[in-house]
């Protein structure tokens, strides 16, 4: 007789423990592609509707897609953001960043001056926005020690001397010594434009015909007080 194969005995698996996740961010399919620099599916999705309506998509800390890729310094896509809706640029999120801190952050120059061209109400106006701790771009650029993007926010109209809640300006940050000198030179020349506008203004309105102070006439009859 023909004995059959016997097979082992084999103890079942034991059940997987059930596993703790921390939390995510949700993110949106656009978040991720935006953070990944996926330019084409970020135009997919845009196309389909993903960012319909004035809101765009946020995650838990109330990030947009464009924060998340000006973070990363993916300048194609943060093009592309900045062209379908430029609003988003000057939206902050729980910590009060928005995408030109990110992108200062990150030193990613490419990104903050496209960021600043699409901005709405124009760049100087956009380097002035600050976090909730009263930190602008500039502050994050000079913790960062990223020369183009501290010459890039001073030449937009960052205002250095600008402190956070705890009194401290952008230069008190700088990354490095190189960092530091450069963010003074910066400065300087800054200062002196800033004058040479301002002389040059004066200059003008002394010089207009339509500025010139009325000369009242006096006649005899005034003098004699009549």
């Amino acid at each position: 007789m023909r004995m059959g194969l016997t097979h082992p005995q084999v103890a079942p698996p034991a059940a997987p423990q059930p596993r703790h996740l921390p939390l995510g961010l949700s993110n949106s399919n656009l978040h991720l592609a935006a953070s990944l620099g996926h330019l084409q599916i970020c135009k997919v999705l845009v196309s389909l509707g993903h960012e319909e309506g004035s809101n765009p998509a946020l995650n838990e800390n109330h990030q947009t897609a464009l924060m998340l890729a000006a973070a990363a310094g993916h300048s194609e896509v943060v093009h592309f953001l900045c062209e379908n809706d430029p609003s988003t640029i000057a939206r902050q999120d729980v910590r009060g960043r928005d995408a030109i801190m990110e992108a200062s952050l990150g030193g990613h120059d490419t990104a903050v001056q496209i960021l600043l061209t699409y901005a709405p109400g124009g760049a100087a106006s956009a380097v002035q926005s600050a976090d909730a701790d009263g930190n602008t771009a500039l502050h994050f650029a000079s913790s960062n020690g990223n020369l183009l993007v501290l010459r890039t926010l001073l030449a937009a109209g960052a205002d250095a001397e600008k402190r956070n809640v705890w009194s401290w300006s952008a230069v008190a940050y700088s990354a490095t010594v190189q960092a530091e000198v450069y963010l003074k030179s910066l400065m300087v020349d800054a200062e002196k434009r800033r004058r040479a506008r301002s002389d040059a203004s004066d200059l003008s309105r002394a010089s207009d015909p339509r500025r010139a102070p009325a000369v009242r006439m006096v006649t005899s009859d005034s003098m004699d007080g009549s």
